[in-house]
C-alpha cells in the first residue's frame, strides 16, 4: 500500500508542469505554491515513515478544496486532497497515532493515482478521462474444453526379483505394469479403467461408470469391477501390505482376487448399529473362478455387510460379513461361499503419517455342491501391519487354507515383510515366507518388490 502512496505522490509532483503552466493562465500564485508545499509535506512524511520515523509534525488537513477554473489545477488540488487522507491514515495506522480523517466514501481506492495520471495528461494537452463505471469481473467456465475433457492418467509399475528353494537361480519379472484413467463424466456419473500388462497376461483389470447421490443415497457401479469380498479383494496387487493376495482368495476365489462383468449397487444403512456405521454391497457379474463356477463365467450373486466403529480417538474397529452364490448349469455346480472378517487399525491423531498398527483377519468357508461328491472347505489368513515411522512398515501374514475340490489338501504359509517408502510415489519390499502343502512338503521364497507410479492415483486401498 505504502508503494502506491509513494507512485501517486511521485506522479503528483511530476504533474507540477501543469500547476506552472496555469499560473500563466491566471491562476493565484499562493494557490499553486500552497499545492506545492503540502505534496512537499506528504513526501517528507513517507520519507520519515519509510526511515522507521514517526513523523511528529502535525499532520496537514486535507479539507474540501475550493474551485479556482481551471482544469488542471482543480484536478491537482483533489488529488493531494485524497493523498493527505491516505497519507494521515497510513501513518496512523504505522505509529499508533489518532486516527487520521476518513476517505470520502465516494473515493476509490487507486483514486489518487488515477487523478494524478489525468493532471499529467492534462499538462501534455489531453483531455481528462470520462469517469466510467467500474464493471465487475465475470468468470467464464471452461470446463468442456480440450484440457479439462482429458482424462486423469495414472501408471503404476510392480518389478519382481525373487529366490526361491525350488527354482534354479533369480526369478526377475515385470510383475505388472498398470495403466489408471479416471474422469468425471457429468455431475450425475463417473468412469474408472484400468489396463494391465503382466509377464502372461495384458488385459482390463477394471472399466465401469458409476453414479453417486441416487435416491436412498445409493451408489451404482456397472462394467467390469472387483466384487466386494472381505477387505482386499478390491485392492490393486501393488497396494496390497504384502507382495500377493492372501492364499484363501488364491484358492477360493482366484490367483489375482475376484473380478466380474455385472452390476454393482451400495448404501449406507439408516440406522445405527451400536453407535456405528453399517454400509451394505449387492453385486451380481459374471466372475471366472474355477473354485466357485469351474471357469464357467455364469453370474454369481454377492450380498455385504460391512460395519464400522470409532472406539476411541485413536482406534477403528471394522466387521464384515460376506455372502456368494455361483453357479455352473454345464456341470451342475452349485457353490456357496461364507466369510466374515475383522479389522482393527490404531492411529493416534498427532501422527497419523508417522506411526499406527493395523490388525485384520479372515475367515472363509467354501462349500461346492455337484454330481461329484459334495465337498466344504475352510481357508482363513491374519495379517498385522506395523507403521515404524513415516517411511518403515513392518509386518506379517499367516495363511492356512485347504484345497477348494478333490482330495484334501492343507497350505500354510508365514510372511514377514519390511517395506520402506522413499516417497508417496515409490517404495521398495522385501519379504520372505515358507510355504508348506502338505502333498509337495515346504519351499521358502525370498523377494525384492519395486514399485513405482506416477499421476493423481496412487497405491489405492478402499
Amino acid at each position: 500500500m505504502r508503494s502506491l502512496l509513494r507512485l501517486a505522490v511521485t506522479m503528483t509532483i511530476l504533474s507540477g508542469g501543469a500547476a506552472s503552466t496555469a499560473v500563466a493562465q491566471g491562476v493565484p500564485t499562493a494557490k499553486v505554491d500552497s499545492l506545492k508545499r503540502t505534496v512537499q509535506t506528504l513526501s517528507a512524511r513517507l520519507d520519515s515513515l519509510d526511515a522507521g520515523h514517526c513523523p511528529t509534525a502535525t499532520p496537514p488537513q486535507p479539507g474540501t478544496p475550493a474551485k479556482t477554473g481551471n482544469a488542471a489545477v482543480d484536478s491537482l488540488a483533489q488529488t493531494v486532497a485524497s493523498l493527505t487522507v491516505r497519507v494521515n491514515a497510513s501513518i496512523a495506522a504505522q505509529c499508533g497515532l489518532a486516527a487520521a480523517p476518513k476517505q470520502p466514501a465516494e473515493a476509490d481506492p487507486l483514486a489518487a493515482i488515477r487523478a494524478a495520471a489525468d493532471s499529467a495528461a492534462i499538462a501534455a494537452g489531453a483531455p481528462p478521462a470520462a469517469d466510467t463505471a467500474v464493471v465487475p469481473t465475470v468468470f467464464v467456465s471452461r470446463q468442456r474444453n480440450q484440457s479439462s475433457m482429458n482424462p486423469e492418467i495414472s501408471a503404476t509399475g510392480d518389478v519382481q526379483f525373487a529366490a526361491q528353494t525350488d527354482i534354479q537361480g533369480l526369478d526377475m519379472q515385470l510383475a505388472e505394469v498398470e495403466l489408471s484413467l479416471q474422469a468425471t463424466l457429468d455431475p450425475y456419473s463417473a468412469t474408472k479403467i484400468f489396463l494391465t500388462w503382466g509377464e502372461d497376461e495384458i488385459g482390463v483389470e477394471e472399466a465401469y461408470i458409476y453414479w453417486t447421490g441416487l435416491p436412498g443415497k445409493f451408489r451404482a457401479d456397472v462394467g467390469k469391477y472387483r466384487l466386494a469380498v472381505g477387505e482386499l479383494n478390491r485392492w490393486h496387487r501393488h497396494a496390497l501390505p504384502e507382495t500377493n493376495y492372501p492364499l484363501v482368495y488364491q484358492a477360493f476365489l482366484s490367483p489375482d482376487g475376484l473380478s466380474g462383468v455385472g452390476a454393482s449397487f451400495y448404501t449406507t444403512l439408516p440406522i445405527s448399529i451400536a453407535k456405528g456405521t453399517s454400509e451394505v454391497f449387492l453385486q451380481a457379474a459374471a466372475i471366472e473362478s474355477e473354485a466357485l463356477n469351474d471357469g464357467g463365467k455364469q453370474p454369481a450373486l454377492l450380498g455385504r455387510l460391512q460395519n464400522f466403529w470409532q472406539l476411541s480417538r485413536s482406534t477403528y474397529m471394522q466387521l464384515g460379513f460376506t455372502g456368494i452364490g455361483a453357479q455352473n448349469g454345464d456341470s451342475s455346480l452349485t457353490s456357496n461361499l461364507f466369510g466374515a472378517d475383522l479389522r482393527f487399525t490404531w492411529r493416534p491423531p498427532h501422527a497419523g503419517t508417522r506411526q499406527d498398527v493395523t490388525w485384520r483377519t479372515e475367515g472363509y468357508r467354501l462349500q461346492r455342491l455337484s454330481d461329484a461328491p459334495t465337498t466344504t472347505r475352510y481357508g482363513m489368513y491374519s495379517d498385522l501391519a506395523w507403521r515404524l515411522s513415516k517411511r518403515w512398515v513392518v509386518g506379517g501374514r499367516y495363511d492356512y487354507v485347504e484345497a477348494p475340490y478333490g482330495v484334501e489338501d492343507t497350505n500354510w504359509r508365514a510372511t514377514a515383510v519390511a517395506t520402506w517408502w522413499q516417497s508417496e510415489f515409490v517404495y521398495l519390499r522385501l519379504q520372505a515366507f515358507r510355504n508348506h502343502l502338505d502333498s509337495t512338503g515346504s519351499l521358502d521364497n525370498l523377494t525384492l518388490q519395486v514399485v513405482w507410479a506416477m499421476g493423481p492415483h496412487k497405491h489405492e486401498t478402499y
